[in-house]
């Protein structure tokens, strides 16, 4: 029996495995997942999520595997080769992004204990559950995105816009916008 998926959903096993095995499912107390989702949803802003995911891994080997401490303290050397790694988006206002969220990640870990607590905090740590008819009806932002988006700023975060936190609450689980149709829907529980 084939399963019903999001209309976004190609035929690609990497879109399908994202899909079905990490898209929309809540993501607690790993703040290493949080920063590679939050990062990786930065580096396809302007792209298609399918670039990102099929340099995935790339992104992982050339960004310590997203450990934050290590990425808060490279050096502007490590940031030229980073530049020149042509497994990721070469681009360098999102890749010096990556930095500089690091270390702003830091400051809200040391103000939270962690981003986990920091960015479920929002939605009181329930995933919102919607319950969308069809793919168009999904919105690419939200009043909740664009106060997290406000805020992260606020912190000194970059390539954190209202659709880049939209996706990234997607990603994370803190809002579950599979449709009615797919077999992962809210709806179909």
């Amino acid at each position: 029996m084939n399963k019903k998926r999001c209309a976004w959903v190609t035929e690609e096993p990497i879109y399908i495995n994202y899909h079905d095995e990490e898209w929309g499912r809540p993501v607690f107390g790993d703040d290493r997942y949080l920063f590679e989702m939050l990062s990786l949803e930065g580096a396809q802003a302007g792209l298609s999520w399918i670039t990102i995911l099929k340099r995935r891994e790339n992104y992982r080997q050339a960004f310590d595997h997203f450990k934050v401490e290590i990425i808060a303290s490279y050096s502007d050397e490590k940031v030229e080769e980073l530049i020149q790694d042509r497994g990721i988006i070469r681009n360098r206002r999102k890749i010096e992004s990556v930095v500089t969220n690091a270390k702003a990640f830091q400051q809200i870990q040391a103000e939270f204990g962690t981003f986990d607590n920091y960015i479920w905090g929002f939605v009181d740590r329930k995933p919102i559950v919607n319950h969308w008819e069809k793919q168009e009806d999904v919105p690419a932002e939200t009043n909740l995105s664009k106060q997290i988006s406000k805020d992260l700023k606020k912190r000194g975060f970059s390539f954190v816009g209202p659709v880049i936190c939209y996706s990234f609450m997607q990603a994370i689980g803190m809002v579950n916008d599979h449709t009615a149709n797919c077999f992962l829907s809210g709806a179909s529980k």
